[in-house]
């Protein structure tokens, strides 16, 4: 029983420090970029809000082969972390969003560092465009009373 206290309790913290370990990622939760979405069969049930996975900031790009291995083995990994998540009957829907979200922006950096110093300044452009235009939109909104 102690075991299964302990466990959980560093489960727990695992996500809350997820949720930490990528400080320059501070964005507005709409505004997360996300490498590569799972189809909606993967996870059933656990999804992440659909305004916090928007378009992704990687399309367009040309990878060179070793690249697209480096990419496709992170990928493999993150989505290895997520199932595990997701079959996890100990937490609740929150602790896996959470976790989920957590594992997402690790695989997000983990996908940036492999990128040449020029794919990067691309990305960072489409994330900076993406962002104007999402305060230009919530400037137009009448606001809320």
């Amino acid at each position: 029983m102690i075991r299964n206290q302990f466990a959980k309790a560093v489960l727990v913290a695992t996500g809350f420090v997820l949720l930490c370990v990528v400080p320059g990622m501070a964005w507005e939760q709409s505004a997360l970029p996300v490498a590569v979405q799972t189809p909606n069969g993967a996870r059933p049930g656990v999804q992440p809000k659909k305004d916090a996975l928007p378009t992704n900031d990687f399309d367009g790009l040309n990878y060179t082969d070793a690249q697209k291995a480096e990419l496709a083995k992170i990928h493999r990994e993150t989505e290895s972390h997520k199932a595990l998540v997701v079959k996890d009957q100990k937490l609740t829907e929150d602790q896996k969003n959470a976790l989920l979200l957590g594992y997402t922006r690790m695989e997000y950096t983990e996908e940036f560092k492999v990128l040449t110093p020029e794919q990067q300044r691309q990305v960072r452009q489409k994330l900076l465009a993406r962002k104007a235009s999402a305060q230009a939109a919530q400037k137009k909104q009448p606001p809320r009373n």
